[in-house]
């Protein structure tokens, strides 16, 4: 299945950028539509691997599961574990690619199946406004901390 996938240039180092996505505990205070958030389960290295989330972002308001695979501060994968409402998938990924020590490339990738119908122009579109707002948030968050 296609993916909808978008990037965005964030003035801080690459690390910094991570560990803004790795804070799920304060994505509610900046992440468009996040009313509540979760860690369930940790890995050894301390980061998230299943995240409950509670989203109302129109037309999705759903609670979900996903589950995270992580690779340093490189990137980092989700996909929907579990049982949602609305949505049947949800999987995704941000790349973080290093321009020099005080800038990053992160690109969003994600794909998104809810149960109710819609067309394949409109759930696209649905993505790229999602991944469009996540990234626009994502940086002013980073660029905020002043790292």
């Amino acid at each position: 299945m296609a993916r909808t996938e978008s990037d965005i240039v964030i003035a801080a180092p690459a690390p910094a950028v991570m560990a803004v996505i790795a804070d799920f505990e304060s994505y509610p205070s900046w992440a468009t539509g996040m009313q509540e958030v979760t860690v369930l389960t940790t890995g050894e290295d301390g980061r998230a691997e299943e995240v409950r989330f509670v989203l109302a972002a129109p037309p999705i308001r759903d609670e979900f599961t996903l589950g995270y695979r992580w690779e340093g501060d490189d990137a980092v994968a989700w996909s929907l574990v579990g049982d949602a409402s609305m949505l049947t998938a949800m999987d995704g990924a941000y790349r973080l690619d290093r321009l020099d020590e005080d800038a990053t490339r992160v690109t969003y990738q994600l794909r998104v199946d809810v149960s109710v119908p819609l067309l394949g122009m409109l759930k696209r579109k649905a993505e790229k406004v999602i991944v469009d707002t996540a990234l626009k948030g994502l940086k002013k968050r980073v660029e905020s901390r002043g790292v």
